[in-house]
């Protein structure tokens, strides 16, 4: 599948997000072409970025209870891509100056989920003009096409800035939820997948949107929690449920198990999981979760929290948080090891 391609060929997708369960879905009456298309990002400006290093912000935050990480001190960096914060609108673009939305933006996305990387790196994450959330269960394909090619050509811009002017030839972590999971995919292929920047890719972590396998021609899947190079995806569920559309959505994605870090279809059990995080940003809690791979998507017994929950997408990453905070800690840790024996190897 090419990149320019991925958005013509987009399902509706039924997936309620947890907080929006029970509610009717609106997507927009009118087409793309009715409405005036916001302005778009300036990523000389920080008011474009949710989160940046030189910045005191929703990314540097950590429950009480874990090891803050130091940015400032760090020797890679995080490319961050939020999920979708927009929710309901006629437009199909947001607008990157409602301030409301950048709020919800950085306490809820950048807060419960950018937050987990800044053990690892420096964290930067765009704020972009993403497809409304309502949109992605509407029938106008036409109109739903164009809203995210313009969401994605915001992320690729925001990327390409962060590469002139802030990379230096860095170490770089890919992460993205959702519609910031697709992004990254997108990004992942266009940029890394066989290019000489593939070199300084540490690893992604892209849950919530389904990467079929063989997507990437020079990028596996992660197989071990110090591999590096490497891409993690899944999609979680309730152990026992199927969605409606497992064979025509899910099927033949790659399914990384966020507690052993294996994509072969490796179980592991509640005494191996690290723990995940609630929205409280309080309480980890530990031991919480069997996992296991089903078909092209993840299943995990119920944390106790949300036994009433059969589709867990809003929480692919918080059901995970210590668990990928650590891993991407370590990965960063095992490219530098890589890096200095090459040094050494050649002197």
């Amino acid at each position: 599948m090419r990149v320019r391609e991925v958005f013509t060929l987009l399902p509706v997708i039924p997936v309620i997000l947890i907080f929006l369960s029970g509610c009717e879905v609106k997507p927009p009456t009118t087409t793309f072409e009715e409405v005036e298309l916001p302005s778009p990002p300036d990523y000389s400006q920080t008011a474009f970025w949710s989160c940046l290093p030189s910045l005191d912000d929703y990314a540097d935050v950590h429950p009480e209870t874990v090891e803050a990480g130091n940015q400032s001190a760090a020797e890679a960096d995080v490319f961050f891509i939020h999920p979708t914060t927009f929710m309901e609108s006629q437009n199909w673009n947001a607008d990157l100056f409602d301030l409301e939305l950048n709020e919800n933006t950085d306490s809820r996305a950048i807060k419960h989920q950018a937050s987990i990387f800044n053990v690892a790196g420096r964290v930067f994450a765009p704020r972009y003009r993403q497809l409304v959330y309502s949109g992605f269960f509407s029938e106008d394909k036409s109109s739903m096409d164009q809203a995210g090619k313009i969401a994605y050509t915001d992320v690729k811009a925001a990327f390409e800035y962060y590469l002139e002017h802030w990379n230096q030839g860095r170490p770089i972590i890919i992460a993205g939820h959702s519609q910031g999971a697709l992004h990254g995919k997108n990004l992942l292929k266009e940029y890394f997948d066989g290019t000489e920047l593939q070199s300084k890719l540490i690893a992604a972590y892209l849950p919530g949107w389904p990467i079929q396998e063989g997507f990437y021609d020079h990028i596996p899947a992660s197989n071990s929690p110090e591999q590096t190079g490497c891409v993690s995806a899944w999609c979680t569920f309730k152990m026992g449920y199927e969605p409606d559309n497992l064979e025509s959505w899910y099927d033949g994605a790659i399914v990384t198990n966020p507690v052993n870090w294996r994509s072969d279809g490796t179980s592991s059990s509640k005494e191996e999981h690290k723990g995940f995080l609630m929205e409280n940003y309080k309480k980890i809690y530990r031991e919480a979760v069997d996992v296991e791979k089903h078909a092209g998507i993840l299943w995990i017994s119920n944390p106790i929290p949300l036994l009433s929950y059969k589709d867990y997408h809003v929480g692919d990453f918080n059901l995970f948080w210590l668990d990928v905070r650590e891993n991407a800690a370590l990965r960063v840790d095992s490219y530098l090891r890589q890096q200095t024996q090459i040094t050494e190897d050649r002197e």
